[in-house]
């Protein structure tokens, strides 16, 4: 038994609001049951120095959680600097919209993603993922309806699930009661046709067969598939 009561494959409830600030391109405020984040994407008509005269395009991101988004006060990271786990996941969510993106079509400019945790209950990175593509997707809206962009360079969509062994049972989108007691835990990054774009995944203290992991990517792919779903449902496509 799941401590929330879910069955094995049963996602936490998904909701996505769309154009949720006034000032940027794109924005949403994606809700992965108790996991909150807040996600805008900013047009920047300048590129990195290593881009420049290029012709291609770039998509980053940057992450970061709220002092009381979690059960006890963190210090800001603005105060300390960031940390390796921050520094890790703005790469993995960077890359990951990276994926499916056509960097000719969307010409010499850069979006920056920025995901902002409000709450945390686990999966964080993986609902930074999934709301950041939909900010992404709000700001070229934008960008093509000026004409600054004329081919659609969002080539998929890309989310983000959580699976892993619980209690000896593979389960779809962990929260935290569950990830912080899993034997086995893995992120899986996936496009909307269901290619592959990262997995990461490891033993936490017992270790997993290739059986165990077929069965954790089918539930990655049904978490996708519905994450993709209410991607559809926010942007009207």
């Amino acid at each position: 038994m799941r401590p929330s009561g879910r069955a094995l494959d049963e996602m936490r409830a998904i909701s996505i609001e769309t154009d949720v600030t006034r000032h940027a391109e794109g924005s949403c405020l994606i809700k992965c049951g108790d996991t909150h984040v807040l996600c805008t994407a900013s047009v920047d008509e300048r590129v990195p120095p290593f881009l420049k005269n290029s012709g291609l395009g770039w998509v980053t991101a940057e992450y970061g959680m709220l002092p009381r988004a979690t059960h006890t006060r963190m210090r800001r990271e603005a105060k300390n600097g960031q940390s390796g786990r921050t520094q890790e996941i703005q790469r993995l969510i960077g890359r990951s919209l990276r994926a499916g993106v056509d960097r000719v079509a969307m010409g010499e400019r850069q979006i920056v993603v920025d995901c902002d945790v409000i709450q945390a209950d686990g999966g964080t990175r993986c609902a930074s993922i999934t709301g950041g593509w939909v900010a992404l997707r709000m700001a070229v809206n934008k960008l093509m309806k000026t004409g600054d962009i004329i081919t659609d360079p969002l080539v998929d969509h890309i989310a983000a699930v959580s699976c892993g062994i619980y209690a000896g049972q593979p389960v779809l989108d962990l929260d935290y009661p569950e990830d912080s007691e899993a034997g086995v835990d893995g992120n899986f990054i996936m496009t909307g046709t269901g290619q592959m774009v990262e997995v990461q995944m490891s033993a936490e203290g017992a270790t997993f067969s290739r059986a165990q992991m077929d069965q954790l990517v089918d539930l990655a792919e049904k978490g996708v598939g519905e994450l993709v779903a209410a991607q559809k449902a926010a942007v009207g496509a």
